[in-house]
């Protein structure tokens, strides 16, 4: 398990703790049943505070990407096939909506953007 703080970043560090495991559990790097290191592990590994992995990790368990087990661990949770495709579809329309947002921004139009993304899927780019 790979996570990286920025301090520059805006975001609270729970939420890119947050943001970065459940990536790497949509995108099928962390494996359903993996164990995670422990929240004092991981606060001493990213050296920061063990509130701050605490809250990371139960907001994870809120969601439903992670278990833990008292006295064993925490563990990537059993994941249902086609809540990880929602969430897989959740993160492209996020995407492409900040897409559109910037071709908004850029004065292009719908129909412009549409042969783009048409383009882009076939292959051609």
């Amino acid at each position: 398990m790979r996570i990286l703080i920025a301090n520059s970043s805006p975001d609270a560090i729970y939420e890119q703790i947050v943001r970065q495991i459940k990536s790497q559990i949509i995108a099928g790097d962390l494996p359903e049943g993996t164990a995670l290191p422990s929240i004092r592990r991981l606060a001493q590994d990213l050296q920061i505070s063990v509130i701050t992995t605490k809250r990371a990790y139960d907001e994870l368990e809120k969601e439903g990407f992670i278990d833990s087990v008292g006295g064993k661990g925490t563990f990537v949770a059993v994941q249902n096939a086609e809540f990880l495709r929602e969430k897989r579809m959740k993160v492209v329309e996020e995407t492409l909506a900040r897409a559109v947002a910037e071709a908004r921004m850029l004065g292009i139009g719908c129909d412009q953007l549409t042969q783009m993304l048409n383009l882009l899927c076939e292959g051609d780019v």
